[in-house]
């Protein structure tokens, strides 16, 4: 398939960026990732820089395959991180255009590839159990209902990719501090600190820039883990309760 590829490219976090334009020779059976992996071997041979992008597991795992690819985070298939999309989704002749996450946030730091260390700074601050609950065998003597062990496991899935932000119109990081406090103030273990950690997450959250939520639902729709926005309910019902009870 011969596709026409426009690429953003940005040197550094503080030039200004611009659209380039590529064509490349792919076979359907590529990952995107290879796609891309093809047009750098073409930039390099002839003596170009290549385009920066973020990539590590590419198994669906790690979500470092940060991308918006055609106005959608991840690409057009639900439930999908960019290195399990495949080039069989498009069509010889297609354009694509490629973008990195758009968020104040996010500073890009070269072409596609944004700085996300605002999530590990917000999960710092409280995303964690502190207190001593023994080595993994032990966790099977609690018992906990399994409506809440299957929800807590739902939430968990959560990589920490980002698209959420970069579907959300407000650029809002709602679900992905929603799905970590979630899933631990659901769980035994976690709820000795449930209410200091939604404080000083919500707290982190905001400090670091996100903006706020307004039931666009674009996050969920753009998770490659289809996690609900039931998730930013909890939170609120976390946050609410934490704010009215007494330390």
């Amino acid at each position: 398939m011969d596709i026409k590829l426009k690429i953003w490219r940005q040197s550094g976090p503080k030039q200004a960026g611009f659209y380039e334009d590529h064509r490349v020779v792919a076979d359907p059976h590529m990952s995107f990732l290879e796609m891309l992996d093809v047009l750098n071997e073409q930039l390099l041979e002839a003596g170009k820089d290549a385009v920066a992008f973020d990539h590590d597991c590419r198994e669906g795992i790690c979500g470092a395959c940060s991308m918006v690819i055609n106005g959608n985070p991840h690409g057009p298939r639900a439930g999908t991180t960019a290195c399990q999309l495949h080039m069989r989704e498009y069509h010889d002749g297609d354009e694509i255009v490629i973008e990195p996450w758009r968020a104040a946030a996010f500073p890009i730091i070269k072409d596609l590839v944004v700085d996300r260390s605002a999530f590990d700074r917000i999960q710092h601050a409280g995303g964690y159990v502190s207190v001593g609950t023994g080595s993994a065998p032990d966790a099977n003597t609690i018992p906990i209902g399994k409506r809440e062990s299957d929800e807590a496991f739902d939430y968990a899935a959560c990589i920490g990719c980002g698209a959420c932000v970069a579907a959300c119109p407000n650029a809002s990081a709602m679900l992905f501090v929603s799905s970590k406090v979630a899933h631990l103030s659901l769980l035994p273990q976690g709820k000795v600190e449930r209410k200091v950690r939604v404080r000083k997450m919500v707290a982190a959250m905001d400090a670091e820039g996100f903006g706020g939520c307004t039931n666009h639902g674009e996050c969920s729709a753009a998770c490659p883990k289809s996690i609900s926005v039931d998730a930013i309910a909890l939170l609120n019902r976390e946050y609410m309760f934490a704010g009215l009870a007494r330390d």
